[in-house]
């Protein structure tokens, strides 16, 4: 149990919980002092492991050390080593080569992208270069069309005209020659 007071500590270490004092205070000069004594005893020999445990962690480390003739803490220290040498010299020229190699990339990225741009920028101007001479194209072959349509309205103007005179011709001669068609069949 952990306690926050400043009450005298248990069995435990810690300090007792407030409803605690008032036994510790009954149970000061009264017969009920060994019977709780025996049931702190009885708690601490079932609940209190940690002798228990001290112990096998004791036997467990001589067992290992005896055993295995420190064999183990041979290649730990080995390992620590290593981990030291790869942190103190390994590492910082790994973390150099890798900081110069971005930037190295990094430099090489922006290049790229910079041309990149260019490029695009360059690309849509053709485009809309190419655009505008469509569109200027466009306006001339509109304009051309719309000029043969006023020459060509222009000449069908002129062969109907043509035609017309060449009609009322006609009727002039057919009229003329009925007339001496008429002259001769009266005869």
């Amino acid at each position: 149990m952990s306690g926050a007071g400043p009450a005298s500590p248990n069995r435990s270490g810690s300090a007792p919980p407030p409803g605690d004092r008032k036994r510790e205070a009954l149970g000061a000069g009264s017969p009920i002092q060994p019977i709780i004594k025996d049931v702190g005893e009885i708690y601490s020999r079932l609940l209190d492991h940690r002798p228990v445990i001290q112990g096998e962690i004791r036997y467990f480390v001589k067992e290992f050390e005896e055993k295995r003739g420190l064999r183990e803490l041979r290649v730990l220290e080995n390992l620590k080593n290593t981990i030291f040498e790869t942190n103190e010299h390994v590492l910082p020229k790994c973390e150099q080569a890798m900081h110069d190699n971005l930037n190295e990339a990094f430099k090489r990225l922006q290049a790229a992208n910079n041309m990149i741009h260019r490029l695009q920028e360059r690309e849509h101007e053709e485009r809309k270069l190419q655009a505008d001479k469509l569109m200027a194209r466009e306006e001339k072959r509109i304009a051309h069309w719309e000029e043969f349509m006023k020459e060509q309205q222009n000449k069908q103007a002129e062969v109907d005209e043509e035609h017309r005179k060449a009609m009322e011709r006609l009727k002039e001669q057919y009229s003329e020659m009925e007339k001496e068609l008429t002259k001769y069949v009266s005869f």
